[in-house]
C-alpha cells in the first residue's frame, strides 16, 4: 500500500481512546483490519465493475450487427486493448454510449464535410490520375465523333453543291433549246405559225380545186358552222363547202350560184340567207340550225342578220358522209361542177354539235377569243388541198384588219 493510502482513499476509523493512547503494536494490527476490509471492498467492486463491462460489450456487438461494424469495431479493438486497465475508460456505462456516440457522429460530420469540399472545390488537377485518363479518353472520343459529323456534313455539301450545278446546267440547256427553238419560229422556218393559222387559196374556178376534211360527222341534232371567207368572183362566189352521205348529196351545202343569194340546203331543202360577202374582203361566216322546228339563224362579222324555221324540221344530220371545202358535190364525194366551185380564200373552218350563243359568235368574229370546233376544228392535219389548192400560213384577224 502506497504511503498516502490512509489520507487519499482509506481514512482510518477513530479509535475510541480508553484511559489513554494504544500501544503501537495495536494500532497497527487495526490499521491492517481496516486495510484488509478496504481491499476486498475494492475487490467487489471491481469485480461488480467487469460484470457491467461484459454486459456492455455483448449489447455493444450486437449493435455492430444492426447499426455499422466499423466503428463499434474500432472501439472494441480499443476496449480490448486496455480491457484490465480500468484508467483508460470511463468507469460509467452512459459515459461509454456517450463517447461512442459522439465518436461516429464526429466521423459523420467529417464525411459530409469532405463530400460538400469535393463537389464545390473539385478540379481536374485534383482529380485521381485514372478518373483523369477515363476523362481524356471520353473526350478525344466526343472529338472523333465531332469530326467525322464535320467531315460527313462537308461531304453533303459537296454533293449537294454538285447537284444543284448539275440541275442548273440542264436547265440552262433546256431554255437554250427553247430559245433557239422560238428564234427558228420567229424566223418562219415552220410552214404556219400555230395548226390554225393557214388558208386554203381556190384561186381558179375548176372541177379539181378542192379541200377535203379528213374527219367525218356524226349523227346531229343541231349545229353550227363558221368560217372566214374572202372572195370577188362574180356571179356568185360558188360552194364554200358541201356535206353529202350515201343517198343524200345535198346534206348540208353552203352556196352562192350565178345571180341566186346564198342558199343554206339541209336535206335538199333551202333557205336563202341575208348575206353579202363578194366585196372581196374578209368576213366571218355563221350559221347554226337546229332539228327543233327547224330553226336557223346567218351572222356575218359577229352580227345576226337573219333567222328562219322550217328547214327540215326534226330530220337529223346522217353520219359518215364526206365534207368538201370549195365543191358542190352530186355524188359523195365527186361529180364536181366548176360552175359552182368556190374561188377565194377560206380560214378557220370549224363545226360545233350545238347551237353557239350570239355573243360567243360576236367574240369570235371580233378575234376576242378562240373557240375551235368540237367536231370539226381547223387544224393543219385535217386539210388536204388537191388540185392545185394550196396552204398559205394567214392571221385571218390581222389581213382582216388591212381590209377595214
Amino acid at each position: 500500500l502506497p504511503l498516502d493510502a490512509a489520507g487519499a482513499g482509506c481514512p482510518l476509523p477513530p479509535v475510541p481512546m480508553q484511559g489513554g493512547a494504544l500501544p503501537p503494536e495495536e494500532e497497527l494490527k487495526a490499521t491492517v483490519l481496516q486495510l484488509r476490509e478496504t481491499v476486498l471492498q475494492q475487490k467487489e467492486t471491481i469485480g461488480s465493475q467487469r460484470e457491467a463491462i461484459r454486459e456492455l460489450t455483448g449489447k455493444l456487438s450486437r449493435c455492430e450487427g444492426a447499426d455499422g461494424k466499423s466503428a463499434a469495431g474500432a472501439w472494441k479493438n480499443e476496449v480490448g486493448k486496455g480491457k484490465d486497465t480500468m484508467g483508460d475508460l470511463p468507469r460509467d456505462p452512459a459515459q461509454v454510449i456517450d463517447q461512442l456516440s459522439r465518436t461516429m457522429q464526429t466521423l459523420k460530420d467529417r464525411l459530409e464535410s469532405l463530400e460538400q469540399q469535393l463537389r464545390a472545390n473539385v478540379s481536374y488537377a485534383a482529380l485521381p490520375s485514372d478518373l483523369r485518363e477515363m476523362l481524356q479518353r471520353r473526350l478525344g472520343d466526343l472529338e472523333r465523333q465531332l469530326l467525322s459529323k464535320v467531315a460527313e456534313l462537308e461531304d453533303e455539301k459537296s454533293l449537294l453543291h454538285n447537284e444543284t450545278s448539275a440541275h442548273r446546267q440542264k436547265t440552262e440547256t433546256a431554255l437554250n433549246a427553247l430559245l433557239e427553238r422560238v428564234s427558228e419560229l420567229e424566223k418562219g422556218n415552220s410552214a404556219f405559225k400555230s395548226p390554225d393559222e393557214f388558208k386554203v387559196s381556190l384561186p381558179l374556178r375548176t372541177n379539181y380545186l378542192y379541200g377535203k376534211i379528213k374527219k367525218t360527222l356524226p349523227e346531229l341534232y343541231a349545229f353550227t358552222v363558221c368560217l372566214w371567207l374572202r372572195s370577188s368572183a362574180s356571179p356568185g362566189i360558188g360552194t364554200p363547202f358541201s356535206y353529202a352521205v350515201p343517198g343524200q348529196a345535198n346534206e348540208i351545202v353552203l352556196i352562192e350560184w350565178g345571180n341566186n343569194p346564198i342558199e343554206l340546203l339541209i336535206n335538199d331543202k333551202v333557205a336563202q340567207l341575208p348575206l353579202f360577202i363578194s366585196d372581196g374582203k374578209w368576213h366571218h361566216i355563221c350559221i347554226t340550225w337546229t332539228t327543233r322546228d327547224g330553226m336557223w339563224e346567218a351572222f356575218q362579222d359577229g352580227e345576226k342578220l337573219g333567222t328562219g324555221e322550217n328547214l327540215a324540221p326534226w330530220h337529223p344530220i346522217k353520219p359518215g358522209g364526206v365534207l368538201i371545202l370549195g365543191q358542190e358535190q352530186d355524188t359523195v364525194g365527186g361529180r364536181f361542177d366548176a360552175t359552182q366551185a368556190f374561188v377565194g380564200e377560206m380560214s378557220q373552218f370549224n363545226i360545233w354539235d350545238r347551237v353557239l350563243r350570239a355573243e360567243d359568235i360576236m367574240n369570235i368574229a371580233n378575234c376576242s377569243i378562240n373557240m375551235p370546233g368540237n367536231i370539226i376544228p381547223w387544224v393543219d392535219n385535217n386539210v388536204d388541198v388537191f388540185g392545185g389548192a394550196t396552204k398559205w400560213p394567214v392571221e385571218t384577224c390581222e389581213e382582216r384588219l388591212l381590209d377595214l
